[in-house]
């Protein structure tokens, strides 16, 4: 992420190699600056997409006084796609969609911003939603939201997380795991991320450069990990052609299961 009213910050962009980059026209554009943010997001958006980065816009929600303006005004040429925060039901993505239509938008990908109780009580339904081909999940105003208090633990939006991961996975889409707001905390982050990727996650949202390397890596199988995952998949396979379905490897019972996690390892590897 970078906010849309730094334009020193949007142009350092690429340097950071993630795989998207965001620029925010929504909490780090503040109420007056909002025309400035989308000039410069159109505007140095598109320079940036132009030299073959995948940029996306978060614009504000569904019902704010800026959202229409955010996307008829403040999309650059050849953007990626939009990250819409505070979905909380399907109707703010028949709006999305009315709008992406009637302005010749529907090229865009949309990352559905769930960070809210409702947004993650019906995180399945808005994640299915034609409009949506993936989503995040925000815990800083999710626990604002809920009204409870941010921890370290974690512990407090283990239960929204794990929904928010389920839910994408049902849905067939990608699902990005929270920000760490501690951009200095390098082990927080990776610690994480490695959480994150445990469960289901595509990736993890970063607003530091510095936290992008960290990212990649954790999501990023070892080749110690495609190595053992090749050994599963090599003597299961070799079990199946002499009649049996489980097989010991390195002391440890592998059955189906296991099996299909390898072959997610091996492919992940591959892509």
């Amino acid at each position: 992420f970078a906010p849309a009213v730094r334009p020193e910050l949007i142009e350092k962009l690429p340097r950071a190699n993630a795989d998207a980059v965001v620029i925010d026209c929504e909490d780090a554009t503040p109420p007056s600056k909002k025309a400035d943010g989308r000039r410069n997001a159109r505007q140095l958006g598109a320079g940036l997409a132009a030299g073959g980065v995948a940029v996306f816009v978060r614009v504000n929600a569904v019902g704010s006084p800026w959202f229409e303006d955010d996307l008829t005004t403040g999309v650059p040429e050849g953007a990626a796609g939009i990250v819409l925060p505070m979905v909380e039901s399907t109707g703010q993505l028949d709006v999305l969609a009315d709008v992406l239509v009637a302005n010749d938008l529907t090229e865009l990908k949309v990352i559905a911003g769930l960070e809210t109780a409702a947004g993650v009580a019906g995180a399945r339904q808005l994640l299915e939603h034609a409009a949506v081909d993936g989503g995040y999940f925000g815990a800083e105003d999710f626990v604002a939201d809920m009204g409870g208090v941010r921890t370290e633990s974690n512990a407090e939006v283990v239960v929204a997380r794990s929904l928010v991961a389920l839910a994408g996975r049902l849905a067939r889409v990608p699902v990005l795991d929270q920000v760490v707001v501690a951009y200095k905390d390098d082990d927080r982050f990776r610690r994480e991320a490695q959480e994150a990727r445990a469960m289901g996650f595509a990736g993890k949202l970063c607003i530091h450069p510095a936290q992008v390397a960290i990212a990649r890596d954790v999501f990023s199988p070892s080749p110690e990990e495609v190595e053992q995952a090749r050994r599963l998949v090599a003597a299961h396979e070799a079990a199946e052609q002499e009649g049996r379905a489980v097989v010991v490897v390195d002391d440890k019972m592998v059955d189906g299961p296991l099996v299909a996690q390898a072959r997610k390892v091996i492919a992940a590897a591959e892509d």
